[in-house]
């Protein structure tokens, strides 16, 4: 065993590669303070991404690569690194008055769908709206508003290049969607699903919005921890089925944004699938009866729709065409109603609440609410 000094340490870490990345753990910069005290090795280490997923990974590519220092104990400490971009962060949503999150907890309850549907009712009753399809693993707004062909622009603003928003039914709409092949799967690790998602927001003009949508994946897991830390969310609209196995996961994404250390507002929670309609008028509650509306009140939430289980409906998500724009069936007046509410709730959360602040994580655990 060579002697076991700073210098041969700083070797070690030259040879050891941070998880995802081609750069060393020491030449990317992260190894901030190396010290040796009796038979302890001290090791500061800088990070950009506060999960513990992340933490873990690179914990264990260090520890691999002093595991033959058997005399010593190794002592990590994570230091999160200050964000130098978070001002052009913020820059580039400037303009937009509301930023508003969909989830879910629960896959497969239609969230995709409300959020096209809601951004197209906005629109309808006079705002400007953008979406930011969030869900990298499974992206469809591109075939929700027939634009899968599409891929966004680069403009100029102010010296400065951007993605231009691919324009569809008057909404502006950004989705992993159109940088992936058809048959392509998007087998992508926590930090680099975050990076996508922050360069949509950074990286994109949105210019004047009166609300951008984010339409989250299912869970809470690295995207809903980027998307808090990189702007301020107005507040979280959650999607969930009256169904009991929904509500279970819908409980658990009221409880991530309530935690204290992400503290945004719940809009309200919005129930797909209530019921189905059959020929003779006769309501089938196929997934349970109101649970999400019970959730709600249970939760001393606003209750913000009930959106019927509709052929139509999923009809129009596979042909481009989202279904509020039928003006002659009731299901473009529910959803119109809905938007309604969903304008007056979020005016009401801006009079009586302070605007929202990026997450700021300043301990090495994450996002924790302990």
């Amino acid at each position: 065993m060579k002697n076991v000094d700073v210098k041969f340490l700083k070797s070690i870490l030259q040879s050891a590669y941070l998880p995802d990345s081609n750069k060393s753990i020491y030449d990317s910069g992260s190894v901030v303070n190396i010290d040796i005290k009796e038979k302890d090795i001290l090791l500061d280490i800088s990070i950009n991404n506060p999960t513990h997923h992340y933490k873990n990974k690179l914990e264990e590519v260090i520890r691999n690569s002093f595991k033959d220092i058997v005399e010593y104990k190794l002592q990590i400490n994570f230091l999160l690194k200050e964000n130098k971009n978070s001002d052009t962060k913020l820059e580039s949503v400037s303009k937009v008055k509301n930023i508003i999150a969909v989830c879910s907890g629960k896959g497969g309850v239609g969230k995709s769908t409300i959020t096209a549907n809601l951004a197209v009712a906005l629109s309808k009753l006079g705002n400007k709206v953008g979406i930011i399809d969030a869900d990298i693993y499974g992206p469809s707004m591109h075939i929700m508003f027939g634009i899968e062909d599409k891929l966004p622009h680069k403009i100029n603003v102010d010296g400065r290049s951007y993605m231009q928003p691919v324009e569809s039914h008057d909404i502006s709409i950004l989705s992993i969607g159109f940088f992936a092949k058809k048959n392509e799967a998007m087998v992508w690790r926590g930090p680099m699903a975050s990076k996508a998602l922050s360069q949509m927001i950074v990286d994109a003009y949105w210019g004047e919005l009166d609300y951008l949508l984010i339409d989250l994946p299912p869970g809470t897991g690295d995207i809903h921890l980027s998307l808090v830390q990189a702007v301020p969310v107005t507040g979280a609209i959650v999607v969930s089925t009256p169904q009991p196995i929904a509500l279970a996961d819908a409980r658990k994404a009221v409880g991530m944004f309530k935690m204290d250390s992400i503290n945004v507002p719940i809009i309200g929670i919005v129930e797909n699938m209530s019921f189905f309609v059959s020929g003779d008028d006769t309501k089938h509650y196929i997934f349970g009866k109101e649970g999400a509306k019970d959730l709600a009140n249970e939760l001393s939430l606003d209750f913000l729709s009930s959106i019927p289980l509709v052929e139509y409906i999923r009809e129009c998500a596979d042909n481009g065409q989202p279904a509020v724009n039928n003006n002659e069936l009731k299901i473009a007046e529910i959803f119109e109603q809905f938007a309604k509410k969903v304008i007056n709730k979020v005016d009401i959360r801006n009079d009586e609440y302070l605007k929202t602040e990026t997450v700021k994580i300043t301990h090495s655990d994450g996002c924790s609410n302990k």
